[in-house]
């Protein structure tokens, strides 16, 4: 069974970088030819597409998002990171991380993590 575990903090300050952690079991996030993707709602609104890291270690990131985005990978604890940075209140939302590539793919998710941007 595979899972997969988001962690970060809850709270973020405007300006600061948001960074989250999604820790996964059941599966190696070096495994052909896997995709691990971060995905966001914020409140009201429907999932947004954050970017991805492939089995390979090769990165994508939404064109509107890459400017401020980062996704990283631990192999060694089978864990993939997100940055981003210089949040607003606008990135207030759920984060998820899941197994996939797009909604067609997606097989795992992680639980959701609620970050708030506020001072």
């Amino acid at each position: 069974q595979v899972q997969l575990q988001e962690s970060g903090p809850g709270l973020v300050k405007p300006s600061q970088t948001l960074s989250l952690t999604c820790t996964v079991s059941g599966a190696s996030i070096t495994t052909n030819y896997y995709y691990w993707s971060w995905i966001r709602q914020p409140p009201g609104k429907g999932l947004e597409w954050m970017g991805a890291i492939a089995y390979s270690g090769s990165t994508y990131y939404s064109p509107s998002l890459k400017s401020r985005t980062s996704i990283s990978r631990d192999t060694s604890k089978n864990q993939f990171t997100l940055q981003l940075s210089s949040v607003t209140p606008a990135d207030t939302a759920v984060y998820y991380c899941a197994r996939g590539w797009d909604d067609s793919s997606y097989d795992y998710w992680g639980q959701g993590t609620q970050v708030t941007v506020s001072s």
